[in-house]
This record gives C-alpha cells, sequence and structure tokens, in this order.
C-alpha cells in the first residue's frame, strides 16, 4: 500500500475541482492546472477532496498511485498558492536583472546571457544577486531555475556560481607549495 497514494487530497479554499474521466483539473485564483492521471490510477472527487486509487494490484499501478497523488497535490497548491525557487548569484562582478521579457546575466563572460522567460514564470530581482522564480508549475519552475543555474554552476574551490538559496557546496582547499 502507498501510504503517499492513501491520503486524501483536500481542495484549499477559493479552488474548484473536477474529475473527468482521467483528467483532473483544478481552478483557482492563480490560474487553471490539469493533470492526465494514468490508465491504472482512478479518480474520484467527493466530499471536497480528491481520492486517488489503483485499478488493479499490479506493480505498475502501485508505482503510479503515490506519484499521481503527488501531482494532483501539486496541482492544488500551484492553483492556490504558487511555487518559488530562490537563486543567489556567488562571484566579483556577477550579476542579473530582468530587462522586459528577458533575464540578463553576467556571469563572468566575455558577454551577457540573456535568457528568454517562458510563458507563465515571472522571474524577479530584488537585489542583483538574487532571482526569485516563480509561477504556478512545480515542474516548470524547477526547470527554468535549473537552466538558470546551468549557466554557471557553483565551483568547489571559491564557490562562485549560480546557486539554489540554502545550498551546501562542497568546497576543496586549493593548491599546497
Amino acid at each position: 500500500m502507498s501510504r503517499i497514494g492513501k491520503k486524501a487530497i483536500p481542495v484549499p479554499q477559493g479552488v474548484t475541482a473536477s474529475v473527468d474521466g482521467q483528467t483532473v483539473r483544478m481552478k483557482g485564483p492563480k490560474g487553471e492546472l490539469s493533470f492526465v492521471l494514468h490508465e491504472d490510477i482512478e479518480g474520484v472527487f467527493e466530499n471536497g477532496e480528491v481520492k486517488v486509487s489503483p485499478r488493479s494490484k499490479t506493480q505498475r499501478a502501485r508505482s503510479m498511485w503515490g506519484l499521481s497523488r503527488s501531482m494532483v497535490q501539486n496541482i492544488a497548491t500551484g492553483v492556490s498558492s504558487g511555487f518559488e525557487k530562490k537563486l543567489e548569484i556567488e562571484g566579483v562582478g556577477y550579476r542579473a536583472s530582468v530587462q522586459g521579457k528577458n533575464l540578463v546575466l553576467a556571469l563572468g563572460y566575455s558577454h551577457d546571457v540573456n535568457y528568454a522567460i517562458p510563458q507563465g514564470i515571472t522571474i524577479t530581482t530584488p537585489k542583483p544577486t538574487e532571482i526569485i522564480v516563480a509561477g504556478i508549475n512545480r515542474q516548470q519552475v524547477g526547470q527554468v531555475a535549473a537552466e538558470i543555474r546551468e549557466w554557471r554552476p557553483p565551483e568547489p574551490y571559491k564557490g562562485k556560481g549560480v546557486r539554489y538559496a540554502g545550498e551546501f557546496i562542497f568546497r576543496k582547499e586549493g593548491k599546497k607549495k
């Protein structure tokens, strides 16, 4: 039995949910999202909660059970409050700014890196060394944050680069004489 899958997903205040066959739709103050359940999983909306359960006892059905529940939970959280990831930039001369629909990064290259902000994502830079990626789709927010970090991942000697807020970077000692 899936410990995660057994739990019902409560629909937050101000969110409307519906289950049409294999499609779970939720609409809230932040927007609207939907998720198509795997054919081995059955979804039911009752008493203000969405419940998912496997249709059979196969290994595939049991493994998709917890995943489906987590995906529907992410949809409920996304349309009600949204998701955000914070990135920190470390290094002399490294900075970020939002110009129109582009994120402009100065990361020590001979040129600035222009990153086009995707639809459904908002990027803000409260400080030149801090980037906040926000949106309603958890997967998309994480993907955009990973793509920004990919331009200059933190290096282990001085720790320079783009890192997630609170990320631990294993530091190495430099050369010795």
